[in-house]
């Protein structure tokens, strides 16, 4: 009676094709190629391994006599899990169109097949099938069921078979948790995450991404605390999510915290997690912590550079990036899109703009990368920052295909910065035509007309804009303290320490013009007396942020604020002198890149 060949218990759903062929030959030297039992462990490694083809996989399905129902299982899970779904939906129609028959194994890789696919028709089909078997109600199909259903947007259809389930496990649980993150239902998701009976680390996972990815990311940090302190496990995928979040909210501390995690749980830092953490410290200003995980990386691959490259532009250090990219091409990698962008912006963000330009046409010559959007992007900024701003027009123009409104809007930023009406207002026209309802061109192009006191021109803006129901995306400002973030918007009452961060306002008010500060009223675009425009200026919601900063956070540490718009000149010439006057180190993130202000000096040297 033949028998599974040993060499075949070798396989595993990873062995390398070479490994997997020398099997292969020694089950066909054998006669064994065509048993079922033999050939069994071969057609899962084929099947399973990244490194064997699908239609190698197939034809050594092919060539068993009498392949049972583990075979054709096995068959389509490779097809599902290996990026082919639609020929595993197309193999279990043919097994289905012989007779064979299916069991409760069979319905879950074939649905999953089908979720991946976001193929509804054959998915009800097959539903109908298991329905027809008896075998809906078994919890490894309908759990199956669920996931499919949810995948595609039927989460009326999910919920049903969920409530069918007559003795639900903790996948069962997950399974709907899923479908209701997945589908921006973040407060049924929480309802039904309260009341798992038996919650595991992934129903904590999937809860805490899904807070994340719906935008509440505080929410979804307090939910990985609470994770943490259930006892449950966190993995890598979890770990990279919340680390996305206190990246975008600069929580330098928190962002510690989760890396302290990380080593105390010995969870194994990949090129991924290696990427994750230099991406976060870089977002929340600490460029030396950043480094210390690159040089510390191990398994440092491509995007690990990239996320150092782009954190040293964002951070003016533009000639330590091109170092870092010659370091980076000494080593034999190639660069990809990616790195292009870091690159060029670092120049950008540094005043480089020859290096700018033998990097931009590198990607062409050297590499055969085509530039993208993104990489116009950035040399039009350059050009406009430093600028040149016919020379960035002449650069849009030669652009294959139609520009995108973003790098127009550069331009018109830069012809704002350098005062160039004339051009400014032809593209800011334009751009009111191409972009009527995007506040930012409004905004800008109001900007150069209150430069020139056109404020005619100015109401006329404001009125359109009235008319097209746009309205102006409000600043806000966040800084960490105390464990939270505490959130600031222009001329905030509602701080629970209001009243101490106004006093606090009006002494750095007074001392500033004791050193000599006189309001530069300029990004104030009402036709106001000057004495209630430095009033307005004055309570900018990042000079809120740092009155709060020097109440709260000790002499000597960095005041660290992210704002979501670009800082302007008159709170970046204040901050300027707030870091001489009160002798403090402050580090801002806005919507264009970091300023480090120490000793009356900021890193960007007014370049941004």
């Amino acid at each position: 009676m033949p028998t599974r060949h040993p060499l075949s218990l070798l396989l595993h759903p990873r062995s390398p094709l070479p490994h997997i062929k020398q099997v292969h030959a020694q089950l066909v030297a054998a006669g064994l190629a065509g048993d079922a039992l033999a050939a069994g462990p071969l057609l899962a490694a084929c099947s399973l391994s990244p490194s064997s083809p699908l239609d190698y996989a197939l034809a050594v399905f092919d060539r068993i006599a009498f392949a049972g129902a583990f075979a054709r299982n096995t068959i389509i899970r490779g097809f599902a899990e290996r990026g082919e779904p639609r020929r595993g939906i197309a193999l279990y129609a043919r097994f289905a169109s012989l007779g064979a028959a299916a069991n409760n194994y069979s319905f879950p890789f074939v649905l999953k097949s089908c979720a991946r696919a976001a193929a509804l028709p054959e998915g009800e089909q097959i539903h109908g099938h298991a329905l027809k078997l008896g075998f809906a109600a078994d919890v490894f199909v309908a759990n199956a069921l669920v996931h499919f259903y949810g995948c595609c947007g039927r989460i009326a259809a999910a919920c049903q078979v969920f409530h069918g389930i007559p003795y639900r496990d903790v996948v069962s649980w997950n399974a709907l948790l899923a479908v209701y993150v997945k589908d921006g239902q973040i407060d049924e998701a929480r309802r039904l995450f309260d009341g798992i009976p038996r919650k595991d680390e992934v129903s904590w996972s999937t809860l805490a991404s899904g807070y994340v990815r719906n935008g509440l990311l505080e929410e979804g940090l307090m939910m990985f605390d609470s994770m943490r302190d259930s006892g449950a496990p966190a993995n890598e995928a979890l770990v990279v999510t919340v680390l996305s979040a206190t990246a975008q909210l600069g929580m330098l501390e928190k962002g510690r915290s989760i890396h302290d995690y990380i080593k105390s749980s010995g969870i194994p830092i990949s090129n991924i997690l290696a990427t994750a953490l230099i991406d976060t410290y870089m977002r929340c200003g600490s460029v030396d912590r950043a480094h210390q995980v690159f040089v510390s990386s191990i398994h440092r691959g491509v995007s690990a550079w990239n996320a150092m490259i782009c954190g040293l532009a964002i951070h003016g250090h533009g000639r330590d990036a091109l170092d870092l990219f010659n370091s980076f091409l000494g080593q034999g990698l190639q660069p990809d899109k990616i790195t292009f962008v870091g690159v060029l912006s670092a120049c950008s963000h540094s005043g480089l703009v020859e290096d700018g330009w033998l990097c931009f046409k590198s990607m062409r010559e050297g590499y055969g990368i085509e530039p993208e959007m993104e990489h116009y992007g950035c040399m039009v900024d350059l050009l406009g920052r430093a600028g040149m701003v016919y020379e960035a027009e002449a650069l849009i123009k030669e652009m294959p295909g139609s520009p995108d409104p973003v790098i127009w809007g550069m331009l018109l930023n830069a012809c704002r910065i350098h005062g160039n009406t004339d051009l400014g207002e032809r593209i800011g026209k334009m751009l009111l035509n191409l972009q009527p309802y995007h506040d930012g061109n409004y905004v800008l192009l109001s900007g150069i007309y209150a430069r020139e006191k056109r404020w005619g021109d100015v109401l006329q803006v404001r009125e359109l804009m009235k008319d097209r129901l746009t309205t102006k995306v409000p600043g806000w400002s966040l800084i960490e303290a105390d464990g939270r973030v505490h959130r600031f918007v222009m001329g905030d009452r509602e701080h629970p320490r209001s009243r101490e961060i106004h006093t606090m306002l009006n002494e750095i008010q007074r001392r500033l013009k004791c050193a000599g500060y006189v309001p530069n009223t300029s990004p104030v675009l009402h036709d106001i007396e000057d004495e209630e425009k430095e009033h307005v200026i004055a309570e900018h919601s990042e000079r809120l942020a740092v009155a709060f900063g020097l109440i709260v956070i000790d002499a000597g540490c960095p005041i660290r604020i992210i704002k979501n718009l670009r800082v302007c000149w008159d709170c970046h010439e204040v901050i300027k002198m707030i870091s001489e006057v009160f002798d403090r180190e402050l580090i801002i993130r806005d919507g264009s890149r970091f300023h480090h202000f120490k000793l009356g000096r900021c890193s960007c040297l007014n370049y941004w």
